[in-house]
């Protein structure tokens, strides 16, 4: 699957305002600052397709990019104390009509600080997501940030904050040495494969 050709298609702001589902689509999820765009940056060999925003809570929009069989859908960071309530309403109102729209998901790519504990938004959306039935990874982002000791110590760790969740994969990552893409990449790949089977024999009949 080809990742170097990447391009920016479209943004919404509002449900009404989401395009037609297409193409299978696979959704990457997390709080504000959690290193989203980096993770994105990084599968799709590009420097700034994703904007990382100095700012968290900045991005609004629900953000549309087409890459080769499949779109990447990039959802406003959570959790950022200093948004207002009525942004924050927007928000939930727009990740409601996301998710509730009959929609090509292919996988969302939930992601989590490997240094920390998940948030309680964290464990919200993953409750969410294991409840309605989507396929779903946990990608932990700043890798680089543990020493090997303190990563093996924060994976056991996660088993325990996890156990509900025992049969979900999860991918430590570095943005800065690329640690974990290719496997990202693959689990990526397989979800679309299948997600793009479903389609052409939903065609077929």
């Amino acid at each position: 699957m080809n990742y170097n050709k990447a391009e920016f298609e479209f943004a919404a702001g509002k449900a009404e305002q989401l395009p037609i589902s297409a193409m299978p689509e696979v959704i990457f999820s997390g709080r504000s600052n959690v290193g989203k765009s980096s993770l994105i940056n990084k599968l799709v060999n590009r420097k700034a397709l994703a904007r990382v925003s100095a700012t968290p809570g900045k991005t609004a929009t629900i953000n549309f990019f087409k890459v080769d069989k499949f779109h990447l859908v990039d959802l406003p960071g959570y959790g950022y104390a200093k948004v207002s309530q009525s942004e924050k309403r927007r928000w939930a109102e727009l990740m409601e009509g996301y998710f509730n729209q009959d929609r090509n998901f292919a996988l969302v790519v939930q992601i989590v600080d490997m240094r920390h504990p998940p948030t309680r938004d964290d464990m919200d959306m993953i409750e969410y997501l294991s409840a309605n039935g989507f396929p779903f990874i946990i990608v932990l982002t700043k890798k680089d940030k543990l020493k090997k000791t303190q990563q093996e110590k924060r994976l056991a760790e996660l088993k325990e904050e996890l156990a509900d969740y025992p049969n979900v994969q999860t991918f430590p990552f570095s943005a800065l040495n690329g640690d974990g893409t290719e496997e990202i990449r693959s689990a990526i790949e397989n979800h679309v494969n299948t997600m793009l089977t479903s389609m052409n024999e939903a065609v077929d009949d």
